[in-house]
């Protein structure tokens, strides 16, 4: 199968297949050149986002499959400004002509899972380090296989925009080292990481940990996210195998931002269904992160999802308005993670629960000092509303407390806040692909 992948791709190398402008006569949606407003969060700050709304008419692009979707984006290399508008479903796990592609298609010929199953079983190889040797060289083989097909790098100054009932599964946009995109209106679904690597010192049991997030933000500054939809699609955790006594994982983030990114606006999104949600900062060590990560989520809904809503690291990070979702206790961990040098302004947010979930479980302290919270709301089922402090009731059950002000006020908002109350129907109402 990896002989017949590499015959296809080398005969699409060999042809090229080119980006084609949009018709003249098509009709781009004006959406599709709008910029963020001014003071909405942290990406209007600076420069503010205008993605690639100065694009000319040689540089919108209507695609219909992954191979003019990774035409149209350049590989992340041209700044010019462009318009990629998603027409359809796109599944970036197919070959340039089209062909669907399996795991097996991608799979190094020295790698199975059986083999990798038995070579680092506990029982076998213990607890005490990671995967090393023949096996794991080859897993990481077969991931980078994958990683060339499924990672679709996007340049500066670029607009993704979806035309109504957009999809792109099974793909991670990476947003690396560049400035000014805007991403609107998608539906991202299912970036399935088909080589998970087993970590027997992830926890007390050891877990499987994948590689791809719906969208990666990694060095990425002036990013818009607004009206996307973001979900495990048709192959959810919950229906993974348990191997070595611990569930397969096979999804990353939904929409991650690493690696010193900043100035990040994310905005009228649905998250549903999935469990490392977004996770701002990934390594506790001072460095590049140090006065960056600076992020506003507000309008989202997050619908059973299972963690890191958002787990935040260094970032001054702005939590308003946001409608949380959380009826499947099995599958819930927490939803504010307090990291190291973390600064969280949390704002008019609202929780509509389970009876079964603990208002004690919604914050995690991972090494932060302080969070602010102001305004939460909560409801069980069709019960009463009222007021919460969530920051209070994690107090009231652990050690050390949190501190209740992270140090900042959030200045950098378009309109007023709403009021929580109306945060459910504003918010069911609004957010998500298709609601613009």
């Amino acid at each position: 199968m990896r002989t017949a992948l590499a015959a296809t791709v080398g005969l699409v190398l060999a042809a090229g297949v080119a980006a084609v402008p949009a018709s003249a006569s098509s009709k781009i949606p004006a959406e599709a050149r709008a910029v963020l407003p001014a003071n909405d969060g942290w990406a209007a700050a600076t420069t503010g986002t205008t993605g690639g709304s100065a694009a000319d008419d040689a540089n919108v692009f209507v695609v219909r499959n992954r191979a003019e979707l990774a035409a149209a984006l350049a590989g992340g290399t041209d700044p010019t400004p462009r318009i990629v508008l998603i027409k359809g479903t796109i599944r970036a796990n197919e070959d340039d002509v089209g062909n669907a592609l399996t795991c097996a298609d991608y799979a190094d010929p020295e790698y199975t899972l059986d083999g990798y199953l038995a070579a680092y079983d506990p029982a076998v190889w213990g607890t005490a380090t990671r995967p090393t040797g023949p096996l794991e060289d080859a897993r990481v083989r077969s991931q980078r296989n994958q990683a060339a097909r499924v990672q679709l790098k996007v340049g500066a100054n670029t607009t993704i925009y979806g035309l109504p009932n957009a999809r792109l599964i099974g793909g991670n946009l990476l947003i690396q080292n560049v400035d000014n995109v805007i991403v609107r209106n998608v539906r991202f679904e299912d970036a399935a990481d088909c080589f998970p690597a087993w970590d027997p010192t992830d926890g007390t049991t050891g877990n499987w940990n994948s590689n791809y997030d719906l969208i990666t933000l990694t060095g990425a500054t002036h990013v818009w996210a607004d009206h996307n939809s973001f979900s495990d699609g048709n192959n959810v955790d919950a229906n993974q195998p348990l191997y070595l006594g611990r569930p397969y994982q096979v999804h990353d983030g939904a929409l991650d931002i690493i690696r010193a990114s900043d100035h990040v606006t994310v905005s009228w999104n649905n998250f549903q269904e999935h469990d490392k949600t977004m996770l701002i900062g990934s390594t506790n060590t001072v460095g590049a992160d140090l006065g960056k990560l600076r992020v506003t989520l507000h309008h989202n809904r997050f619908a059973n999802v299972g963690q890191r809503v958002p787990r935040v690291r260094f970032g001054q990070v702005d939590v308003y308005n946001n409608l949380y979702y959380q009826t499947d206790e099995d599958t819930y961990v927490y939803s504010w993670g307090v990291g190291v040098y973390s600064a969280i302004y949390a704002e008019n947010n609202f929780l509509l629960r389970s009876a079964d979930l603990a208002l004690d479980d919604v914050v995690y302290d991972w090494g932060g000092t302080a969070i602010t919270e102001i305004g939460t709301l909560t409801r069980t089922g069709t019960g009463p509303i009222r007021a919460v402090s969530l920051v209070g009731e994690y107090n009231a059950t652990h050690d050390p407390d949190l501190g209740t002000d992270a140090g900042w006020t959030p200045v950098l908002r378009a309109g007023p806040v709403t009021p929580t109350v109306h945060v459910p129907a504003v918010v069911g109402r609004g957010a998500g692909a298709g609601r613009l």
